[in-house]
């Protein structure tokens, strides 16, 4: 039977292993039932995502408060103290808004540092985006956890303290509130943050430290989760990437560390009007919760001095378990690795079993299957962009087919390796072939012992090889089932990334995926190798590759819950009158064409605005557009004034109509020296010189029409080249405008300002003098269960000038 169907029962057990692997990486099957009281419940956990992602409820919008009320209620029900507090935040995004923070506590029996558990309650702007995963799944794991664990009466030792933090969307406005400006920020420990980047998936966590990582690796195996998914290569890129989650605040300017927990399948539905509690999977729900429970039970009891170390440790998951060991480990784990290849060579050529010349000859289908499937799949996707432009729409990277194009180039990429291997290797000289594989991953592990010690673990599966080789060494014989029991490795540790890389990522790095998808080809070869048609099986795998790509156009277009994001705004240029319509899209649809016309012009007249963006976006194209009447606001210079060589400004900008967001940008070449928004300088900022990027002084997210107040000097010889974006996000409902409503397939385009009415004016010096007022926005004091703002109440009176 062996001789027959050996080839056969070798990818059953691959494909066996690969479904346990996937399969156990979170919940499966979450049941629509109760759980006890004293149990996380998930559809208990829904229906707080679903009062909490009924409607958009961005800062400064109308439901904004009606959701922090709501949580601050939730929390009150469970009999704990809660406080709100309220105040600016100028974080270092350059984004300045007033927020309000939803804060409660647990009194600890003995408590030396306190356990935070953080998500924040405000969804994304722009897009209509309901906030269901990013992040009312993170609000309602929280909400639902601390009820199971009060209903418990279970008396901890350390105080835990609840912040649903506020305006993370726009710069992590809120948790810079908290950790420059509260009392309690000095008493945590430990951070436990629940976030989203899309809609589905495994909940990964990620590590936010300023020192080694080996504390709170030993503290969270100890905490015994259930399904932990996590790396440390994850962790050492992540701590080479620009962060942006409220955890990075507390890292960076109160060196307060903590975990992230993040879900990022789904991506496509991230900040958009489709991240509703429809589109949330429930098992990613359930993994969240998974989580937080044993955590919330560990964390609350554990001295969390103990996260805090000075070394780093390699670690990984796999099924139902977590490992881990010394960043030290990884340099002499590759020596041994390799010491123990040359002798295995050695030894093998001694007894004539291995010769050099095969060993060569090697190389030649290992570099060749890499090459030709890491240049056909990057070629591939670049032809895709171009025979399917719609995918350009999505500015995230990732495709409603997406896992199909993974599927796709990764079975041909397999089909491209099995036909190498086919026209350059024979199965008498498998394992003489099987040294070049070996030989790349040991000099790849070297490289990353250097430069990506993170990824030390990935060792593990060339270990696993060296086994093989061994027992065909020792043995003079290749044993099926060893070889069969020792390809798990690979698959446990590897095969993961292949699907991470590109969901992560975007699709623009499919070849990485074609790449990594070869390499564990190489490691597997003693398996495939002896395949006696291996032909035949590159033929299979190239039609079910096919296949996919079959269903991926099927599935390229655009429906309901599926939908083509597109944008559009109206800019008024006050300084010329002049009205535009103005679109990032790349490709033009039936409603954008409505406004823009069929011949449109190219924006570079608008290239002067340079509206800050995730992805950098700008126009794309822009049409005259009617003149429409719309209250300007009020720019008014309370201070101007020249000493010595520097000019010394205070500028006060009031909205006389329904606005959102401001944007003030400057001539790149203008230096500005002590910059002040609302009384606040710059989160971070180290030197009297105002650090930006572009021509961006700051965005301005307005709240209680409360106005914008800005300070700075420049140079008295400088010209003060200053232009203000006043935004309100009311196009569709604006009456002015009358605009017509989106098919039931398109949506706002997320992570640019979109549908929005926009008036652009030079910001210039008035004849009128304006008698300087305070304005005490800064500080706050905190009353009874709540944090009052000091004069809130001074910009509702009329100023006597």
């Amino acid at each position: 039977m062996k001789k027959n169907y050996s080839s056969i029962l070798s990818v059953l057990f691959i494909l066996a292993i690969l479904g346990f692997v996937f399969f156990t990486m979170m919940p499966q099957w979450t049941s629509d039932d109760d759980e006890p009281l004293s149990e996380f419940s998930t559809k208990r956990a829904l229906e707080q995502v679903k009062n909490i992602s009924q409607k958009p409820h961005f800062i400064g919008s109308e439901n904004h408060d009606l959701v922090a009320n709501y949580l601050l209620k939730e929390l009150q029900n469970m009999g704990l103290e809660t406080s709100i507090q309220e105040g600016f935040a100028f974080s270092d995004w350059g984004t300045l808004t007033k927020c309000k923070n939803i804060l409660a506590r647990i009194k600890g029996t003995n408590s030396n540092k306190a356990l935070l558990l953080l998500s924040h309650y405000d969804s994304a702007p722009h897009s209509y985006s309901k906030g269901a995963s990013d992040a009312g799944s993170g609000v309602a794991t929280i909400l639902e956890s601390v009820r199971a664990f009060t209903y418990n009466k279970k008396q901890p030792k350390n105080d835990i303290i609840i912040l649903f933090s506020d305006a993370e969307e726009l710069g992590l406005n809120g948790a810079a509130l908290f950790v420059t400006q509260h009392h309690w920020a000095k008493e945590v420990g430990l951070v436990l943050n629940f976030e989203a980047r899309g809609s589905s998936g495994p909940s990964y966590m990620l590590m936010e430290t300023n020192a080694g990582n080996a504390g709170l690796v030993k503290q969270f195996a100890a905490a015994k989760t259930q399904y932990p998914v996590s790396n440390s290569l994850m962790y050492s890129i992540y701590k080479m990437l620009p962060n942006d989650t409220d955890l990075t605040v507390f890292r960076k300017n109160g060196n307060i560390q903590g975990y992230n927990f993040a879900f990022i399948d789904g991506h496509y539905n991230y900040h958009t009007a489709q991240d509703d509690s429809n589109h949330l999977d429930q098992n990613t729900l359930a993994h969240q919760g998974k989580y937080l429970m044993p955590l919330l039970d560990y964390f609350s009891n554990a001295d969390l001095n103990t996260t805090q170390a000075t070394e780093d440790d390699v670690y990984f998951s796999i099924p139902f378990t977590f490992i881990s060991y010394p960043f030290g480990w990884v340099l002499p784990m590759v020596i041994i690795a390799f010491v123990l290849l040359m002798f295995f060579i050695f030894i093998g050529i001694a007894k004539r079993i291995l010769s050099l010349k095969e060993i060569g000859k090697g190389f030649i289908p290992l570099l060749g299957s890499l090459l030709v499937s890491g240049l056909i799949t990057f070629l591939g996707w670049k032809l895709l962009l171009v025979l399917y432009p719609q995918y350009n729409d999505l500015l995230n990277g990732f495709t409603y087919n997406g896992h199909d194009y993974i599927a796709a180039f990764v079975l041909l990429t397999l089909s491209i390796c099995f036909a190498f291997y086919q026209r350059f290797s024979v199965k008498k000289v498998t394992m003489n072939h099987y040294v070049a594989p070996l030989f790349l991953w040991i000099l790849i592990n070297g490289l990353l012992a250097f430069f990506l010690k993170g990824a030390g673990f990935l060792i593990i599966p060339a270990f696993a090889g060296l086994l093989m080789l061994a027992s065909f060494v020792l043995t003079q014989k290749s044993k099926w089932i060893l070889n069969l029991f020792l390809s798990i490795p690979a698959l446990l540790l590897i095969a993961p990334f292949i699907q991470m890389f590109p969901i992560g990522l975007g699709l623009k790095v499919l070849f990485g995926s074609a790449i990594l998808t070869a390499l564990t080809f190489g490691l597997l070869l003693p398996v495939f190798g002896p395949f006696r048609r291996k032909g035949k099986m590159s033929v299979i795998l190239l039609v079910i590759s096919i296949g996919f790509f079959a269903k991926a156009h099927y599935y390229s277009g655009y429906e309901l819950g599926k939908a083509k994001s597109n944008s559009l705004v109206y800019i008024l240029d006050a300084d010329k009158n002049k009205a535009t319509w103005a679109t990032y899209d790349t490709n033009l649809d039936e409603w954008t064409k409505t406004y823009l016309g069929q011949n449109t012009k190219d924006a570079k007249v608008l290239s002067s605005i340079s509206l800050p963006s995730k992805y950098n976006s700008g126009f794309t194209f822009t049409a005259d557009a009617p003149i429409k009447i719309l209250s300007k606001p009020v720019v008014e210079f309370l201070k101007d004034s020249v000493v010595g060589g520097n000019r010394y400004l205070k500028i006060r900008i009031t909205p006389t109509r329904k606005v959102n967001r401001y944007d003030v940008l400057a001539n790149e070449n203008l230096v500005i020296q002590n910059f002040k928004a609302n009384g606040l300088s710059l989160l971070g900022q180290k030197s009297s010189k105002y650090e930006r990027k572009g021509k961006k002084l700051l965005s301005y997210y307005v709240v209680d029409q409360l106005p914008l107040e800005i300070e700075f000097s420049v140079a008295a010889s400088s010209v003060l080249d200053l232009v203000l974006m006043e935004s309100s996000f009311d196009l569709m409902s604006n009456p002015l405008f009358k605009m017509a409503k989106r098919a039931d397939w398109m949506m706002p385009t997320p992570f640019v300002l979109n549908d929005a009415v926009i008036i652009k004016q030079k910001i210039k010096p008035s004849a009128k003098t304006v008698k300087p007022i305070p304005l005490n926005i800064g500080n706050a004091i905190q009353k009874d269960s709540l944090v009052i703002e000091k004069d809130s109440l001074r910009n509702a009176i009329p100023a006597a000038n």
